[in-house]
């Protein structure tokens, strides 16, 4: 994906700072975070009509912590509350269930309602707040649990 920079570049221009604040902690993230994040993560653009980017989603043991995915996402702010979140967040859970993930995390803004609602939806999580931030666990595996149907 790391060709795909300049879509992921148009992308993040269209966004509105709040919502890159709130996925990235500023206003405009860089080539060099995005490529450290795919070091670590694989990730995926979901594309609209005319192959425009509406999603970019990223998950993979970031933390390094032995069975845990962590979840990146963001939807174009046009786009948001129609399911496209949750349907690439249930395609990431099921990638990082297929190689061998136990949990998958995301750390947000306690503030984030979408993401966490996105993130109850999928099933039970355990929230670990850090101030302004949350830890959220998915367990993944027994049941399908990130998988269950909405």
């Amino acid at each position: 994906m790391a060709e795909d920079f300049p879509l992921v570049d148009a992308f993040h221009r269209r966004c509105s700072p709040a919502h890159l604040l709130r996925r990235w902690g500023r206003t405009h993230p860089s080539r060099r975070t995005f490529g450290q994040l795919l070091t670590h993560a694989d990730c995926w653009l979901g594309l609209g009509a005319g192959d425009e980017p509406l999603a970019p989603v990223c998950t993979g043991p970031v933390s390094r912590e032995a069975g845990v995915f962590d979840l990146g996402l963001q939807v174009a702010d046009a786009h948001q509350c129609r399911g496209l979140g949750t349907a690439l967040a249930r395609h990431a859970a099921q990638y990082a269930q297929d190689r061998g993930a136990h949990t998958l995390s995301t750390y947000t803004e306690a503030s984030n309602q979408p993401m966490l609602r996105l993130l109850r939806r999928l099933g039970p999580v355990r929230e670990t707040r850090h101030g302004a931030h949350l830890d959220v666990r998915l367990p993944l595996g027994m049941g399908g649990l990130a998988l269950q149907p909405s």
